[in-house]
């Protein structure tokens, strides 16, 4: 659609999309990346000093760097006429833009979609809100506020401390149903010639990931328990303290594993147990065994009995802490891992997209953009298309 298009190929599949980014913290950058990695030209619009998530502190201050690459950067003061005019003429000759500013705040400075659709009828419009249309859309929302009301604290918590999850899960996957809706509007436009809104809502989102524990509830007539206390389906399926202190989960979910497991760590005393032949006995007497489990386990070494689980293809998992991912040998050697020069001029570690298309993994292509790195590139093209 845009004579502004990178003219660099990429052989990636959303080469020649051009993408208008007015978002901050996570969850429509996060759209906006995941456009850029499959190849979409992304023009982040930031205010006069740089998006202030640049500069967050504590556990916020790996968000502009994971969120972010890819991208093009402008800094544009949309509080003056000046600056919505040069964003009007940016998004006249766009195919997408992304916002998740407070409701009403686009459609009060003049870039919202009933505005901007008559201006570019092919647009694609994509809000992050924290709530779709409804009782609830405005208010504001952030991720911990969706995972206290969307059920997902709680099931996460021991039971009277609801307790939220350890990422911004809401925002990303926001940021990823976002995209989604971009796709499908772009395979629509090529049949209609028309563009639409897209909204993405954090509260939603969280209800979809709750969702099997509503069924569940629908189904049984019983409130699901939260994840601490719940009921499980298999009687092996936790984390034992090993020698040294050391954790592992380890699973056994059928009679297979179950005497597999029993031959690995020595135990026949267990096999021999006539009560624990089948899934169903053992769940019906879980705490009991998975303290008998326990006694024998804190004998065995993590790395000997790892690989022993490992050679017999039953399923495990040491507790890793993020920092550890850093040099996780898999990761490397996947190629998910890789690095990206940053916007300060150093070199850090990012992850990739978990998909590959083809053979290929989605690439860092570009450093990390300064504030308004591409202000003067993106605005002088402007103007000479509109000679």
């Amino acid at each position: 659609m845009s004579d502004l298009n990178q003219n660099t190929s990429t052989g990636l599949p959303l080469e020649g999309i051009r993408v208008i980014e007015f978002s901050h913290m996570v969850m429509g950058p996060t759209c906006g990346m995941i456009l850029a990695d499959l190849g979409a030209e992304v023009i982040k619009i930031e205010p006069p000093g740089g998006e202030k998530t640049r500069d967050l502190p504590g556990l916020g201050i790996g968000f502009f760097r994971s969120f972010n690459r890819n991208k093009k950067s402008v800094v544009l003061d949309t509080n003056t006429p000046e600056g919505v005019e040069t964003a009007r003429a940016l998004i006249s000759q766009c195919d997408v833009v992304i916002e998740n500013f407070r409701p009403g705040r686009m459609d009060a400075i003049g870039l919202g979609y009933a505005s901007l659709s008559e201006l570019n009828p092919g647009l694609i419009y994509v809000s992050h809100k924290g709530f779709l249309p409804g009782p609830y859309d405005k208010r504001l929302a952030l991720d911990e506020v969706v995972q206290m009301m969307g059920g997902l604290a709680y099931m996460t918590g021991p039971e009277g401390r609801p307790l939220r999850a350890g990422a911004s899960v809401n925002d990303i996957m926001g940021g990823m149903f976002g995209a989604i809706g971009v796709l499908a509007s772009l395979q629509e436009r090529r049949r209609t010639g028309r563009g639409q809104e897209v909204q993405s809502a954090l509260f939603e989102n969280c209800v979809f990931l709750s969702s099997q524990h509503m069924q569940q509830y629908l189904m049984t007539g019983e409130a699901a328990p939260p994840m601490p206390s719940r009921v499980s389906a298999w009687s092996v399926y936790d984390v034992f303290t090993l020698a040294h202190g050391e954790q592992l989960f380890i699973a056994a979910v059928s009679d297979k594993q179950w005497c597999i497991l029993c031959e690995l760590i020595e135990a026949p005393e267990l096999l021999a147990d006539e009560t624990l032949g089948t899934n169903a006995q053992r769940v019906e007497v879980r705490p009991a065994l998975l303290a008998r489990l326990g006694e024998i386990l804190k004998h065995h070494e993590v790395a000997e009995l790892s690989a022993k689980l490992e050679a017999a293809g039953l399923p495990y998992a040491p507790i890793v802490r993020p920092d550890q991912l850093v040099n996780d040998p898999h990761l490397k050697a996947s190629g998910g891992l890789v690095p990206m020069m940053t916007d300060t001029g150093e070199e850090t570690s990012v992850t990739l997209l978990p998909l590959m298309l083809g053979q290929r993994r989605l690439q860092v292509r570009r450093p990390l953009p300064k504030a308004g790195e591409h202000t003067e590139e993106v605005l002088a093209a402007l103007k000479a298309t509109n000679r």
